[in-house]
């Protein structure tokens, strides 16, 4: 298989996937903040906790996130924020991408939408540079956790899904 095959085959493949849905949000200064959406984050370990996201190295927020110890939060989102997560992808044009969702200002004002199902505010602590993508690798300084019932917004086939609990 040629490597374009193989790269289209593990795209189409890697659509079966479902995975819940996030934002990172950072502030790049005191002026500018930036949001977007992400589908790459798992966790890497407790001990210390830490996780990781994988951005595009063709998005411009990334010379920012390369820098240790800069400040973001991962936003895990609801079933009901699937228009945050358009807007934060580009999806709708949309000026201002924090005048979607209801927004708040965190520790170092790093905003973080406060009805996710969780918030992970976290420091870049290493990237690691792999093919097209960055990944960053956040050391966790604090979580927010919803107290209300889970209905995670989830990505699976090129469209967003909701769980169903049983």
């Amino acid at each position: 298989m040629h490597n374009s095959d193989l790269a289209l085959a593990m795209k189409q493949g890697m659509r079966r996937l479902a995975s819940g849905v996030s934002v990172l949000s950072t502030r790049v200064d005191e002026k500018e903040r930036f949001a977007m959406t992400v589908s790459s984050v798992t966790s890497v370990s407790d001990t210390p906790p830490s996780l990781l996201v994988c951005i595009n190295k063709s998005i411009s927020l990334q010379g920012h996130l390369e820098h240790e110890g800069c400040l973001f939060a991962v936003n895990l989102l609801a079933s009901a924020q699937q228009q945050v997560s358009n807007v934060c992808a580009g999806f709708e044009p949309v000026h201002d991408r924090f005048s979607v969702g209801n927004w708040l200002e965190g520790p170092d004002k790093v905003p973080y939408l406060m009805d996710s199902e969780a918030v992970f505010f976290c420091r870049t602590d290493k990237v690691v540079t792999y093919g097209t993508h960055h990944i960053v690798i956040g050391r966790i300084e604090d979580v927010l956790v919803s107290e209300h019932h889970t209905s995670p917004l989830i990505y699976h086939n090129g469209g967003y899904a909701s769980l169903q609990q049983e």
